[in-house]
């Protein structure tokens, strides 16, 4: 099952009314920088510095979000990463798929409690162009 969903209307987000939903506008994400400090404030990273490896640190523990259901929702994704070449995209996207599956196989003797972590995406034409370049899973709404 996909962990990246495409939406394709702001009525879509309601399927995901039991979610802490965070939302980054990707026309305030246009670099790397930008990025790190858009998903800080949409999910409250605690002590985060902008580095990949310390957010896959952090989306890989979410102790700090009470809900067990949290998604990252990126709207205007034409302009995301836009002032970035491919690769940083690419390996962003990878990223939080990974860590969306590995919340999925989290062992129920583990000490963290589980999350369901979702990906949803603004639908638009390069959100399906990069996530089907690369193989990326992903549904649409």
């Amino acid at each position: 099952m996909a962990n990246i969903f495409l939406l394709s209307s702001d009525q879509a987000v309601s399927n995901f009314k039991n979610y802490k939903l965070g939302q980054l506008d990707g026309s305030k994400a246009q670099t790397l920088s930008t990025f790190y400090s858009e998903i800080e404030k949409a999910l409250s990273l605690p002590d985060f510095e902008p580095d990949m490896d310390v957010l896959d640190e952090l989306l890989n523990d979410l102790s700090w979000i009470k809900q067990p259901n949290v998604a990252l929702y990126i709207t205007d994704f034409d302009s995301f990463l836009v002032r970035e070449k491919e690769k940083p995209l690419v390996e962003l996207l990878n990223l939080l798929d990974v860590i969306a599956e590995d919340w999925k196989w989290l062992d129920d003797d583990d000490t963290t409690p589980k999350k369901n972590f979702k990906i949803l995406i603004q639908n638009s034409p390069r959100a399906v162009a990069v996530l089907e370049k690369e193989e990326i899973a992903f549904s649409t709404m």
